[in-house]
């Protein structure tokens, strides 16, 4: 096994999982099979409790687990089926470490953070690089490692402890550490200083590891003596300085790395020059530039809970750009406080009340991304969900009979579910060219009361996506509207440039009245 690794140094925030992903589409362009691990060094076990606002949204994999949004990344550039497996925390190692020690697996030794922390982390790492993630048989070529964090960090000691320890182990050949750093301009002459990414370099050198190659984020290309600069102090060769400064879109990133011959110099740092192929990345070169060209666009409300942290939405966002691209159109997203449209906010809050109705009204379609909020139907009073009103005598939304109602992490419903459309005569049945059931990704505690399904279809509501016991809904239409579809599941997980998601494609289409004439087309067999 191959082994790439992705530090940061200076700040936080440089784009560590962007340039890692786009690592990873390079090497699988020159025609090599990649895997991806984040590291995380946070106690929590996994991201799942986490609020959005401290660490963005909450990627759910196949298998359930509640990850980084990074890894959220890997699977959109790489095209991948990641795991739980695939994201490290402090807080998954120290649990399996002190779960052996329960047991007895130390047979009476001292527990140390070394050795026993660090030879917890090597293993983990290559047990999970091992497992195949493209749906081919085998392990992977080359595995990409992001540490996250920034080097210095306490927290994340123990992993660079042993990332240098697998790096001994595993060989010079096997293993390519590139470090992404800052070069900030000060002042009004404009020079870009590297005094911050020496002092990275050096702090990552002392801990025992030296970058083979440095990824340099800036606003504006590198200087060539800024270049020779880099490359005298942190004793980088100049062609191992990649440069990865701002572009019109992170599609772009791939191809600057391979216009710098980033894969060469990988590659060659890995022994891997004889069995890869020149970069083949025409279809990323079209998806870059076309994004760039498109001239119309979609007016999007997104009305949300979090719209503060647009990271909160990340895969929503990501899922809305596919679509729109699809359909050769520039999304333009209007972010509106869900709190803002409330009738207390008229009176709490006039101004940003009236601005986010105007901004409403103003959209082609709307976006309710999660659910939250109280909200009466069918004329009941209370008519609320047991999640804000325990005490509700109309319940509409119920917790699941299967939840834990004492732990938070890991107990909702969670992962790839599948989903039976009840006929195949429905908008999202055609969107999903007319399948008869869909497998999307869940993550929720609470669910439509199904004493009540009766009397919603009654009044026009149509539940035409249900689990494979018939009695949890999925899928709702209101059979006459343009397009008002309602789904338990996150369509967004799964959405992959060129392979948009289904209801979010639906949504662009029928805001620009173009949904009708795709369905005939594609009805048609075209």
């Amino acid at each position: 096994m191959k082994y790439v690794l992705v530090t940061g140094g200076v700040v936080s925030g440089l784009g560590k999982g962007v340039t890692a992903s786009s690592i990873g589409v390079v090497l699988k362009a020159c025609g090599l099979r990649v895997t991806s691990i984040k590291i995380d060094p946070y106690l929590n076990t996994d991201a799942g409790t986490m609020s959005p606002f401290e660490h963005g949204e909450v990627f759910v994999l196949d298998d359930g687990g509640e990850v980084d949004l990074d890894l959220g990344n890997y699977e959109r550039f790489l095209d991948v089926t990641l795991t739980k497996e695939n994201n490290i925390t402090t807080g998954k190692i120290y649990q399996s470490v002190l779960h052996k020690e329960r047991k007895g697996d130390f047979l009476g030794k001292t527990v140390q953070v070394v050795p026993h922390i660090t030879d917890a982390i090597k293993e983990r790492i290559e047990s999970v690089a091992h497992v195949p993630v493209d749906g081919k048989e085998g392990p992977a070529d080359v595995c990409v490692i992001e540490l996250g964090g920034t080097v210095g960090d306490i927290e994340s000691m123990p992993f660079i402890e042993a990332l240098r320890q697998l790096f001994f182990s595993v060989g010079h050949d096997n293993f390519c550490l590139i470090h992404v750093s800052l070069i900030p301009v000060l002042g009004v002459v404009g020079e870009q200083k590297t005094k911050p990414t020496q002092h990275s370099v050096r702090e990552l050198r002392a801990l025992g590891l030296t970058p083979h190659l440095l990824a340099c984020r800036s606003a504006q290309p590198l200087l060539d003596n800024t270049k020779q600069k880099l490359s005298q102090f942190c004793h980088v060769p100049a062609a191992n300085i990649l440069n990865i400064h701002d572009v019109p879109n992170i599609w772009h990133i791939p191809l600057l790395l391979r216009n710098q011959n980033a894969h060469h110099s990988i590659l060659k740092q890995l022994d891997l020059l004889s069995i890869a192929t020149p970069p083949d990345l025409e279809a990323w070169t079209r998806m870059a530039e076309t994004f760039d060209n498109l001239t119309d666009s979609v007016r999007i409300a997104m009305v949300g809970k979090y719209v503060g942290l647009t990271d909160s939405y990340l895969s929503v966002v990501k899922a809305l750009l596919h679509a729109c691209i699809a359909c050769s159109l520039k999304p333009s997203i209007d972010w509106i406080a869900a709190s803002d449209l409330e009738d207390d906010s008229a009176e709490s809050a006039p101004e940003a009340h009236a601005a986010a109705w105007k901004t409403l009204r103003n959209a082609e379609c709307v976006l309710v991304p999660g659910g939250f909020g109280d909200r009466g139907v069918l004329g009941f009073e209370r008519a609320n969900s047991a999640e804000f009103d325990k005490e509700t005598p109309n319940p509409v939304v119920i917790f699941m009979p299967e939840g834990s109602r004492t732990h938070m992490g890991s107990t909702m419903r969670l992962g790839s579910r599948r989903t039976l459309f009840q006929t195949t005569d429905c908008v999202t049945s055609k969107l999903y060219c007319n399948a008869q059931y869909v497998d999307e990704r869940h993550r929720h505690r609470y669910e439509v009361n199904p004493d009540i399904i009766e009397v919603l279809e009654e009044a026009g509501l149509k539940f035409v996506g249900k689990d494979e016991t018939g009695k949890r809904m999925e899928v709702l239409e209101l059979p006459g509207h343009p397009f008002y579809v309602g789904v338990q599941f996150h369509p967004e997980f799964k959405s992959r440039p060129g392979k948009p998601s289904a209801p979010f494609l639906g949504l662009i289409l029928s805001a620009k009245g173009q949904l009708e004439a795709y369905l005939n087309r594609h009805q048609n067999g075209s």
